[in-house]
């Protein structure tokens, strides 16, 4: 069954396409290691929650914009063997290329699909 790593991050509005650019490399990287697809989107339509929201699970800062992405991948074992991967390669290492985003506000988990239609 297929397996999917999702990510919600705030980045700098004035980031946009640097971190265009970013995981356009990094999903590259991915699907060498396996993924099937990666999927980036650039928050539109993100409305401030009043008891939670995607702005405030990543504390999203007015000249910031929320992210929503995700990475499918074949199996949970291709995905475990393929992050192990992913995280050794030299294209991805912080000083090769940097996130221009905080990454200490990043959200993620894997999580198994149940529906797929």
């Amino acid at each position: 069954m297929a397996y999917v790593d999702g990510f919600v991050a705030a980045v700098p509005t004035a980031n946009r396409e640097v971190y265009r650019k970013h995981a356009e490399e990094a999903g590259a990287v991915f699907k060498e290691h396996g993924a099937l697809k990666m999927v980036e989107c650039w928050g539109d339509d993100v409305p401030d929650g009043e008891v939670t929201s995607f702005p405030m699970s990543v504390k999203c800062k007015e000249d910031e914009t929320v992210v929503f992405a995700w990475i499918l991948w074949p199996s949970r074992e291709v995905r475990d063997a393929g992050m192990a991967k992913v995280m050794e390669d030299p294209r991805l290492q912080p000083d090769a290329n940097p996130m221009p985003f905080d990454g200490k506000r990043m959200i993620y988990g894997g999580f198994e699909v149940i529906v797929d239609m």
